[in-house]
């Protein structure tokens, strides 16, 4: 270790203000080991660098908590391995003598996780797959439809057969009308949206002493292809490397992603976490794993295609430091990167700019539920688990804790940074993508109605509302758009919703034309004020054919109710690389987009 080494971590440690080992380890002085096994050295102390069997005492997670486990006896008196976190190494130091004679061996934190991890396989995995329903059935997916949804859906379906076989028309009648109470919910709250002026990001997040240490956890499964563009995002964010702490969890069976991360020398604060096997085959299941591991204050989760601001670490740490306690989460934006890659990508695109860009920002602000996008989402760590992280039998996790989040009192913000994403581009790619993310916003309508009167309490009148507008009101209008479409469409074209003679097809009549006028604002109006926004103004003509993307909405929704029979667990592994074309490489050689958007380094403060 050189002294120009050691004077460069001792400057990065009263920059940062982190412990010297920190530091050290930061500025690449030396590896987890190394320092380790000097430390044991100089307290006279065993070190453990293998693996060993562990005691039958151990406990997960506690002794990860805890960073000691008991030993099985293996003849060389060793009783226990302790590895403290590197922030922890001084103080253990100073209080070696207490360990001294007592058959305690010093060992990494990350060898004692993996061994923690291969003794209790069955374990963990019942964990991370069952932590929520365990704890609070009523709130996960894995106990599907009640025996009371059930029955009301069978009652539904025969009054409305019935109806339809006796009096076709006023079966139609009734079920446009019950559907049409939420759309106009749903058409209210998204113009409603639309008037909410954009947050600003600050000119300057905090200083790199006054932050957090924070968790970044990145689910990998079969994504070799896009590991290069993710550890470059990764290393390229703009926060003090001392506090970071990146998991990136593949499953025990990925030997593709698992061969091309031991290909890579990864920085000391990037973790591989392998999940051991275990069913449902989901993100979420990863995701629950890798909070038990999590060290920082704040964790958050980005998907392996995703590519964040750099300082959007940092704005995030300001803005959960400054807000409210009961603010759990932040939810950045998300955008398109290969927009151009064809007509699929630029309606995708559209449809981002609208949701990220002017939906999800006016439903934070209303104070409404905010169904999470699944990737850039910041929490607060402590918050996350209070409520039992992620539902592992949800395969639309994201939307599920976030409407989770609000029932349980806590809040949703907008965080006005983007992180740009890869969009499929082939339509049977899309279809897959997109028929599991309706599958599960139908598991979360069954999740949220199987005690109605809990969540209308919970949620009050105006979160209620909310939920139906975007819960409810994605669902039905993914199912049954192309069908008013057409209908309003052929009454409109033969004139008939204007010469309505009966007093109830006039109400109907009234109702289809009123939500016909307003439905198509709902769908315009966001969509340019989203492209706007997203400075993507030269695709305002594809707005135009919106309604067809939502027609392979509908389509796709379908599908998603006959997975939801067939195959509810299902995950529809999207696969990642393909694009051709990127937004972020033509953003970086815009002159006027880079005088526009400076970029402040946490390396200008060393």
């Amino acid at each position: 270790m050189s002294g120009q080494a050691l004077a460069e971590a001792r400057r990065y440690a009263r920059l940062w203000r982190v412990s010297p080992f920190e530091a050290l380890l930061a500025a690449g002085a030396i590896d987890e080991e190394g320092l380790y096994a000097a430390v044991a050295g100089t307290l006279g102390m065993p070190f453990l660098r293998r693996d060993v069997r562990i005691g039958a005492g151990a406990r997960f997670p506690e002794c990860l908590t805890a960073g000691v486990v008991p030993l099985h006896p293996d003849g060389q008196g060793l009783r226990f391995a302790i590895a403290p976190g590197v922030r922890h190494l001084g103080r253990f130091m100073e209080q070696h003598a207490r360990w001294h004679d007592a058959g305690v061996a010093l060992t990494t934190p990350r060898l004692l996780t993996g061994l923690v991890l291969r003794a209790f396989p069955r374990h963990i995995a019942h964990l991370a797959a069952n932590g929520l329903a365990d704890a609070a059935a009523a709130l996960s997916y894995r106990g599907q439809m009640s025996g009371l949804q059930i029955g009301l859906l069978a009652l539904a379906v025969g009054v409305m057969s019935f109806l339809l076989v006796r009096a076709p028309a006023a079966a139609f009648g009734l079920f446009a009308s019950l559907c049409g109470l939420v759309f106009i919910a749903m058409v209210t709250v998204r113009l409603a949206c639309c008037l909410e002026p954009p947050r600003r990001p600050p000119r300057r997040g905090p200083e790199d002493h006054a932050l957090p240490t924070y968790t970044v956890v990145v689910p990998l499964h079969r994504e070799a292809r896009v590991l290069p563009q993710l550890l470059a995002a990764l290393k390229g964010l703009d926060y003090p490397p001392a506090k970071l702490d990146i998991k990136l969890v593949i499953e025990s069976d990925d030997a593709t992603t698992a061969e091309a991360l031991r290909r890579r020398t990864l920085p000391p604060w990037f973790e591989v976490v392998v999940a051991p096997p275990g069913l449902p085959r989901t993100k979420p299941r990863a995701l629950n794993l890798a909070l038990q591991l999590a060290r920082g204050e704040y964790t958050v989760v980005y998907d392996a295609e995703d590519v964040p601001e750099p300082q959007q670490l940092r704005l995030a740490a300001g803005h959960l430091a400054a807000a409210p306690a009961h603010v759990a989460c932040l939810q950045a934006h998300l955008a398109i990167d290969n927009v151009d890659d064809g007509l699929l990508t630029r309606l995708f695109a559209i449809e981002y700019a609208v949701l990220f860009d002017v939906i999800n920002p006016g439903l934070a602000a209303f104070g409404f539920p905010v169904p999470l996008g699944g990737t850039s989402n910041h929490f607060r760590t402590a918050a996350l688990r209070s409520v039992h992280a992620w539902d592992a039998w949800n395969v639309t996790e994201d939307a599920d804790l976030g409407l989770r989040l609000a029932r349980l009192g806590y809040a949703v913000e907008d965080l006005p940074s983007t992180t740009r994403e890869e969009a499929p581009a082939r339509l049977r790619a899309w279809l897959a993508q997109r028929t599991r993310w309706m599958k599960g916003w139908l598991q979360v309508c069954v999740t949220h109605t199987r005690e109605p009167v809990t969540a209308l309490r919970q949620l009050g009148p105006a979160g209620t509302l909310g939920a139906v507008a975007t819960v409810a009101g994605t669902v039905l209008t993914a199912l049954f758009f192309p069908i008013f479409l057409v209908t309003s469409v052929l009454m409109l074209a033969d004139g008939s919703l204007f010469t309505a003679d009966a007093p109830m097809r006039r109400v109907f009549a009234a109702l289809g034309l009123t939500l016909f006028a307003a439905g198509s604002l709902a769908m315009v109006v966001p969509a340019l004020i989203g492209l706007r926004r997203r400075n993507l103004q030269r695709l305002a003509p594809y707005v135009a054919l919106m309604p067809l993307y939502f027609v392979l909405i509908s389509f796709a929704a379908w599908l998603g109710v006959i997975e939801l029979i067939r195959s509810p667990f299902r995950w529809n592994k999207t696969e990642h690389g393909l694009a051709r074309t990127s937004e972020t490489a033509r953003r970086r050689t815009d002159p006027a987009d880079m005088a526009v958007r400076p970029v402040r380094s946490s390396r200008r403060s060393r």
